[in-house]
């Protein structure tokens, strides 16, 4: 597939699919109505000659275009509402909160609204998500040396027998028996090319993906069973730090990442993740070129598979590897994710 993915037939037959995969990477004016649209607008399309393509929704406005109304393309549509942000935040500033109906209620919010985003976005209720909040600040007490009885009242819980019920439901050990236990923070990124999860562990970032990566679910229990460990929402330092620098990278901001990393992997693979951190940033190297700089120009199928086994996206730039005759292959966030990358970057070089 050739670097110039997003032809004009490409962005017209995903308009007409309604494909929200696209969303972010083009917007659609219509010339006959004055009015500009994301990919997944359920309006009825016009003709393929009355329309036109934009990259950016200011494009769009700058050509006399006004947003739709259907489809609202000035709103992020895989962005984290404000008032959940903010309900995070608080959490996050104190674990022991507890908001239930009534408190969600009072704020203007429908319960069911917010059980069906963290349901959608996390995988589990609202309810179970604070609870998760909770136990993850206590075992972080009591790893510091917090006694059990403080740790589990000072995170918000009424009694220890339902702490240690919970505990022992998330950790598969009582809280008493813990001391040895990893536990992996988990966090969600909303990006321009959709939300991301990372996941941190003590030492730095062990993994960044998208959301709706293939295999993610076989990536995350794999990476838990390495690390014999529990991946549980939470805060880590690590993950505020990766949120803030990856903002600014997608902003044109940041060309160099400072983040410590956790890449637990085979020799040859933290070998070949590093030389992909020595890739600067807007230039790109073929397999070919990478294998010779891991010291073996005959093992380019194995640094395509050390490639494909890198858990931490963007960070770790697997994006600015192509293929000898410059066509994109091999990302598993998606070959237009890759293409809007390189992009990017080039533009801010």
């Amino acid at each position: 597939m050739q670097l110039e993915l997003l032809s004009e037939d490409v962005m017209f037959e995903a308009a007409l699919k309604k494909d929200a995969s696209f969303e972010g990477l083009f917007f659609m004016g219509v010339k006959t109505t004055g009015i500009f649209c994301r990919p997944s607008c359920t309006a009825r399309k016009p003709k393929r000659e009355n329309v036109e393509f934009f990259k950016t929704t200011k494009d769009a406005i700058k050509s006399g275009y006004r947003p739709c109304k259907v489809c609202n393309p000035m709103q992020n549509p895989n962005a984290t509402p404000d008032y959940i942000n903010q309900i995070i935040k608080e959490l996050a500033d104190d674990p022991s909160l507890k908001f239930k109906d009534y408190d969600l209620v009072k704020r203007g919010i429908e319960p069911n609204t917010m059980r069906r985003w963290f349901l959608k976005n996390h995988g589990i209720t609202f309810q179970a998500y604070q609870r998760m909040f909770r136990i993850n600040s206590a075992f972080k007490k009591i790893q510091s040396g917090q006694s059990v009885t403080e740790a589990a009242f000072d995170s918000g819980f009424d009694s220890l027998s339902g702490f240690g019920e919970s505990f022992k439901n998330i950790f598969g050990v009582s809280p008493k028996q813990s001391k040895e236990q990893t536990v992996i923070d988990l966090k969600r990124i909303d990006t321009p090319l959709g939300p991301m999860i990372v996941c941190a562990t003590k030492e730095g970032v062990c993994l960044l993906e998208f959301t709706n990566r293939k295999m993610l679910e076989t990536e995350l229990k794999d990476l838990a069973k390495r690390l014999n460990a529990v991946i549980v929402q939470g805060d880590n330092p690590h993950n505020e730090k990766a949120a803030i620098q990856l903002s600014e990278y997608f902003d044109g901001n940041r060309k160099k990442f400072d983040l410590p990393l956790f890449t637990p992997g085979t020799a040859f693979q933290n070998k070949v993740w590093k030389e992909l951190q020595g890739i600067p940033y807007g230039a790109t190297r073929s397999y070919k070129e990478q294998a010779i700089a891991v010291g073996n120009a005959d093992s380019v199928r194995a640094v395509a598979t050390a490639n494909g086994m890198n858990r931490i996206a963007i960070i770790i730039p697997c994006h600015r590897v192509i293929g000898s005759d410059g066509n994109l292959t091999g990302y598993a966030g998606g070959l237009w994710r890759k293409k809007f990358l390189l992009d990017l970057e080039k533009e801010n070089l």
